[in-house]
């Protein structure tokens, strides 16, 4: 009997810890964002939001003159700024943990629309005081690479680690794109 309860005792941990396991396929940061393509006719998210590409867009929210713009920075050496329109101005925006998402289709078979936390999930700290940016540098084919600890991150599979001690893969959201026109989706 005292075999029965130590192993059902171990059974027992095990569920809490793969319960309390925190490398889930979402983050559990709060991500916010709607733009539709269809309105801003963007050049640049249009090329993350076309599927099999193999383009990433880092995006993130900028101002000049009082007004505000999305910035969209692609892995293929573009950029352009769309201005907010009636409908952004009036949304909140929550851009992962510290300001910036990668997003698009990876160039695999299966389609897969990624939106993705632009801060190194091995470097970053959002709850140090003060937070500090440790942001991804994005490649061509789709490598992101963390300055700081210099591990690599494959955009078109999940975010893992490619190359680099080992660690947590990329921080991901749920994200849906309608088409290179259409709504992008991140929640």
């Amino acid at each position: 009997m005292k075999k029965f309860r130590l192993t059902g005792l171990l059974a027992i941990m095990l569920l809490f810890t793969t319960a309390c396991n925190t490398n889930h396929k979402y983050s559990r940061y709060p991500c916010y964002v709607v733009i539709d393509n269809s309105v801003h006719q963007d050049p640049v998210l249009a090329q993350a939001m076309t599927p099999y590409a193999g383009v990433f867009v880092t995006l993130t929210v900028t101002s000049h003159g009082g007004a505000q713009y999305f910035r969209f920075v692609s892995n293929q050496n573009t950029f352009h700024e769309s201005i907010f329109n009636a409908i952004d101005s009036r949304r909140s925006f929550q851009l992962g943990m510290n300001g910036a998402l990668i997003v698009g289709f990876g160039n695999s078979t299966d389609a897969t629309f990624y939106a993705y936390d632009r801060e190194c999930p091995n470097c970053f700290n959002p709850d140090a005081i003060p937070v500090r940016s440790k942001p991804l540098a994005v490649a061509s084919n789709g490598i992101a690479t963390c300055p700081v600890c210099h591990r690599s991150y494959d955009l078109n599979s999940g975010g893992f680690i490619v190359s680099g001690d080992s660690g947590d893969k990329l921080i991901r959201y749920p994200a849906s794109s309608t088409g290179a026109l259409g709504v992008l989706s991140v929640r």
